[in-house]
Order: structure tokens, then sequence, then C-alpha cells
């Protein structure tokens, strides 16, 4: 590849200068969007969708369109200043001022400390096997989570194989539950509430529960914000130049969160990045945002077949439970242990996928702003001590007590449609400042920033006025 000592035009940008890499066929792009939906495809999917759909039945499933078309533009937007610059968005927020990424570290730490997806995983996994106490199961599945990721040379690759696998399986048991147990009345109801219910937010569903499933359809918070280490680490662009995150005790190669790359404004050069930007919103169009509408969608659905209209229903996962001996009543149960065994996998790969998320955004940040001189503390050690502490304090909080998994989830997906509204106004500024003018945000894209900004806003005020006049 041909290098400059500067860039061209009135878009300067700080760092080397390297032309943008030849795109790579879009087969072998796939696999970013994959982790991110096999990671959010958990609690939202599996627990507070159908939660919400069996009290208040399917009209919100409009809701979960509209956040995810919201979703899919600002992941893009987040993977457009990586492709251009092969730097995470958490740096470039962090080049303005370093108390944006010292937020984003910490509300990512509260976001993800509280176990709920292990514990949710840990409490299925005992209506699987009949017994045992999951709050010492959840602790020793966030240890084993730990040593994998610890002992994993290539820590992405190990993620996104994990999370294909858990996207598989989850896909194959939605195809077996439409065939054996959703009615096409059901089907009709649903596309049917999913129109006339549009805007419209059923009885019995608080602001806070809507909160926290934004929060919880497909992604939200910091794990949207980590798809820029991920493309990193695929070689998506400029992030070609970067090296990967890799553990400290089975490999040599070392993330740098301190690179920030930029291309001379050439014909040839924009032209491949037509191609790059092409390729990679098909990418997570077809494994992101597609395999979320059908998750929710069916799982939605399955809810409604077998739960709505019930007046047994707690708020914690023993509904799914009640739901699994449905299964096995009306169709065997073959499909209940089914069932019950998909969605424990599914729930502990999303434990070990989001502690992947906070080790990533930290680590990053940590090196590139304090740390870049140190031999010590290189990314890949301080990505394992922060998995590491996340480990350890979720030990804590389920060993004091606190272990309902609804509880623990509802405040981490609250956490993260707040962290959403806050990085979706800094991403209009990184993506119309600090690139060159010929590949900024503009248009549609920006329009719908601004309408995400307005949508997260709205609901996070309306629970904050709600949770007051309770007071």
């Amino acid at each position: 590849m041909s290098q400059h000592t500067k860039p061209p035009g009135p878009a300067a940008q700080t760092g080397p200068v390297r032309d943008l890499p030849e795109p790579m066929p879009l087969r072998r792009m796939v696999g970013p969007g994959i982790v991110a939906v096999g990671i959010g495809l958990a609690a939202g999917e599996i627990i507070l969708w159908p939660y919400l759909t069996s009290i208040g039945g399917l009209g919100l499933l409009w809701l979960a369109l509209v956040t995810l078309a919201i979703q899919f533009v600002i992941n893009m937007e987040i993977e457009r200043y990586t492709l251009a610059t092969g730097q995470t968005a958490v740096a470039g927020f962090s080049r303005w001022w370093k108390g944006w990424g010292i937020l984003i570290c910490l509300a990512g730490a509260f976001q993800y400390v509280w176990p709920g997806w292990a514990t949710s995983g840990s409490t299925v996994f005992t209506y699987l096997v009949g017994g045992g106490d999951p709050v010492w199961i959840s602790v020793a599945v966030l240890v084993a989570i730990g040593v994998l990721l610890t002992f994993s040379k290539v820590i992405y690759k190990t993620v996104e194989r994990v999370e294909s696998v858990k996207v598989a399986l989850t896909l194959f048991f939605l195809a077996i539950a439409v065939v054996f147990v959703i009615s096409l009345s059901t089907w009709g109801e649903g596309a049917e509430k999913t129109v006339s219910g549009f805007g419209q937010i059923p009885d019995g569903i608080t602001f806070t529960m809507i909160l926290s499933a934004l929060g919880a359809a497909g992604a939200g918070g910091v794990h949207n914000l980590v798809l820029s280490n991920w493309i990193r680490d695929k070689r998506y662009g400029m992030g070609a130049h970067v090296p990967r995150l890799i553990s400290p005790i089975t490999g040599q190669e070392e993330a740098s969160g301190g690179d920030r790359y930029s291309f001379p404004d050439t014909e040839d050069n924009l032209s491949r990045w037509r191609i790059w930007w092409k390729r990679a919103n098909i990418e997570h169009l077809t494994t992101f945002v597609l395999v979320c509408i059908v998750t929710i969608g069916v799982m939605c659905l399955l809810a409604y077949e077998t739960l709505f209209g019930r007046d047994d229903l707690e708020s914690d996962p023993s509904f799914l439970r009640i739901q699994g001996d449905i299964f096995a009543a009306e169709v065997g149960e073959w499909l209940k242990i089914l069932f019950f065994a998909i969605a424990a996998v599914s729930l502990w790969a999303a434990a070990m996928g989001l502690l992947d998320v906070i080790g990533r955004v930290a680590s990053d940040f940590l090196r590139r702003n304090y740390l870049m001189s140190s031999t010590r503390w290189t990314e890949a050690r301080l990505y394992l001590a922060v998995v590491w502490t996340e480990i350890v304090l979720g030990s804590i909080i389920l060993l004091s007590g606190f272990d309902q998994p609804i509880g623990l989830l509802v405040v981490s997906t609250c956490a993260a449609s707040v962290v959403t509204l806050l990085y979706s106004i800094l991403l209009i500024r990184l993506n119309t400042k600090d690139l060159p003018r010929a590949i900024r945000i503009r248009g549609v894209r920006l329009a719908t920033m601004v309408i995400a900004i307005c949508f997260y806003g709205f609901f996070a005020i309306a629970m904050v006025i709600t949770q007051l006049q309770k007071l």
C-alpha cells in the first residue's frame, strides 16, 4: 500500500495516512452483525419482550420494529467512523474530551455488572435438570466464561464462533415452534396489531418496562458501541491497519486503541469506500436486523399463543417454566427440553458476549488515554483485568442476595437506553466534523439520527416523570 506524508484537503486528520484497503468479499465480512445479534438475542427476545406480550398482548410489536430500524442507522454510524479511521467510536469521542470515554466506560460497567443474563440462564437450567441453586450455578458460569476468554488466542474469533452457534440453535428452535405451536390466527392477529396498534401502548405496560424493552431489542447501550472493536478485529476498512486483540497468555499481537488513520481523498479510495460501505450495510441488515425481527417476532407470537390472558404469571423467569409445560402438553416433552436447553445456552452465551463488550470498550479507552507508554498494561491485559473485575463484582452481587433475574435485567436495559441516547448525540458530532466531507453522515441518515435522539429521549424523560410522580 502506498503511504503519504499528509492528507489532502480541508478535512485534514491527525495520524498516519494510508490508502483504504481493497474491499473484502461480502461473505468474508459476515461476522460482526452475528456477534451483535448473538449477544443481544437473549434477555429481550427470550424474557423481556415475551413477558411484555404475555401481559399486554401483541400491541407493542410496532415498537420493536421501530427500535430495530433506528438501531440499524445508529450501528452503521458507529461502523462508519471505524471503517474510515480504524479507531473506535469511544476513542473518537475521547479525542474531544476524555470525560466522554470515562462516562461511557462507567455506564457500561454499571450496565453489565448486574449478571441478569447469567442468572436467567441458570434459572432456566434448573428447570431443565429439575433443581439446583441458580446463584452458585451463575457464579460457576461466570468463572468458566472468564477462563474461556482468558485462554482464547484471538478473542474475537472465540466470541464470533460461540455466538454463531447460538444464533443457529435459536433459529432452529424457532423454525420448529413455527411449525408445531403458532397458529395461523395468531400470525394474522400479530400482523393486524402491528399496523392498527402503531403508536399505542397497551394497558399494563409502564414506561420503565418500555425503556427496558428498547434497551433489549436487538442490542443496546455500550453493546452497540463495541461494533467498532469487532469490525476492527474483522479487518473492515482502515481497521486492517490496526493489530487485533489477542490474549496475552496465548498470543503476541496487540490491539492499539491509539491508532487513527485517514485515507487520501482520491477517486480510487472513494470508490473502494463506497464498496466497503455498501457491503457493511448489507452485512448488518441481513445478519443483525433481519435475525432480530424474526426472533423477537416469533418469540412474542409464541408468548401470545401460550401465555396471554393467564393470571398466574409472575415478574420473573418462572413464566418460562409455564411456557415449557405448555409445550410439553401440546406438542411433547421433547420440545420443552429443547426450549429450556437452548434458552439456558443462549442466555449464558449472551453473558459471555457482554463481558467481552465492557472489556473491549474499557481497555481500549484506558490504553489510549492513560497507559499508551506502559509496557505492563497492554490492551489485552487491561481487557482481562476488566473482565475478571466484572465477574468478581457480579458474583458478589449474586451472593449478597440481589439475584432476581427480571430486576437485574430491567436495571441493565434501562441503563442501556439512556447510554444509547447519549452517544447518539455524540455520533452526529463525530461523523459530521471528524470525517472527510465526502464520507460524512448526511441526508436521511442524519435525519434518522435526530429522530433516534428524540425517540430515546422521550421514553427516558417519560420514565423519570412517572417515577417522580410515585414519590
